[in-house]
């Protein structure tokens, strides 16, 4: 078992710093709010239907790092991979409110789940009319027929910038959180793990692999995969991969697709564009397009040693909210 190191100051105190020095990164487009746990944008436009994301730290840069114009306009963050509490959510939706109700858009974990819907209900009691959109990518995690069990991994990046670009668009609740639910419904996402990632509070890791051995299905958070196997080369892992993303988004010829390759904490840039090399292969011997690559770190886990591939169906509509430029400290795009 590895020990992983850290720089840190107060393991307990990780969060508030990691907020505080992230706010200060903005240069004034951000402000805490909430305790420090809420992250709202400085310069909200008036009178559009509000985006709020969140979840737990220790995965940036989502959620609180996608925080900005063409993104989410404020962010719920929780302690280090868990749910942000109710009264956090609620006061960032008060604060980003412009009188057109609030899109939640969070991760499909249950903690979450409990306390988004929890906040839901205060911001009704409070005026806000609230709609909910559950990101569900991670094709691992349960069966096709049971898509809304499905936990949410690096599609929380596409969905939560096609729920920005909706906000711009669509002068209404149920528009935006249609338009928004349309994205998630047409994204896919595989990972796959070699070394775990830690809690900083316990310096311990959040599961036990062999040093010969990678797990093909693993969660954001440490959560088993569909199969456990010896380490092998990039190529036919990523075809093993492609196979299942396959098996679960039909793709035909012709076909346009966003791609995201997303590092879970400590994978190298090399190792990105190695996988980038074989998806391509294989998307252009299927005769599929791809209309975008986006290769970084998007949803971490700590120093998680993996990656992810997302698949993104894309039609005219969809690749026009990719289009659409944003502007924050974890994404940008020039449009």
């Amino acid at each position: 078992m590895y020990a992983p190191k850290k720089i840190v100051n107060d393991p307990r105190n990780v969060v508030d710093e990691l907020l505080e020095g992230m706010t200060l990164a903005g240069d004034g487009r951000l402000k805490q709010i909430s305790g420090g746990r809420g992250i709202i944008r400085t310069d909200l436009p008036p009178d559009r239907v509000a985006v709020l994301i969140g979840g737990g730290s220790g995965h940036e840069p989502v959620f609180h790092g996608f925080v900005g114009p063409g993104m989410g306009d404020g962010a719920a963050c929780g302690n280090i991979f868990a749910a942000p509490a109710p009264n956090i959510v609620f006061d960032v939706a008060q604060a980003i409110h412009r009188g057109r109700g609030v899109l939640f858009v969070y991760g499909n974990y249950a903690g979450d789940i409990m306390n988004f819907d929890m906040a839901a209900e205060l911001c009704e009691e409070d005026g806000i009319a609230v709609q909910t959109v559950r990101v569900w990518d991670d094709i691992t995690s349960a069966p096709p027929s049971e898509m809304d069990k499905r936990r949410g991994i690096a599609g929380d990046l596409l969905v939560i910038k096609v729920a920005g670009a909706a906000a711009r668009t669509f002068g209404t609740l149920e528009e935006v959180a249609a338009a928004t639910a349309r994205g998630r419904d047409a994204i896919r996402s595989i990972g796959v793990a070699v070394r775990a990632g830690s809690i900083p509070e316990t310096g311990h890791p959040t599961f036990d692999l062999g040093d010969d051995e990678i797990e093909i299905g693993m969660g954001a958070h440490g959560e088993p995969g569909v199969e456990r196997t010896k380490l092998m080369p990039a190529d036919p892992l990523v075809d093993n991969m492609m196979e299942r993303l396959f098996a679960d988004l039909p793709l035909a010829k012709g076909d346009k697709v966003c791609l995201v390759l997303n590092d879970l904490g400590s994978t190298t840039m090399m190792e990105l564009y190695i996988v980038n090399r074989r998806v391509r292969q294989i998307l252009d011997a299927r005769g599929i397009e791809v209309y975008r690559t986006e290769a970084g770190r998007f949803v971490a886990c700590q120093e998680m040693a993996g990656f992810s591939i997302t698949l993104m169906k894309l039609d005219e509509e969809l690749a026009g909210y990719l289009d659409q430029p944003a502007d924050t400290l974890g994404y940008r795009r020039l449009g």
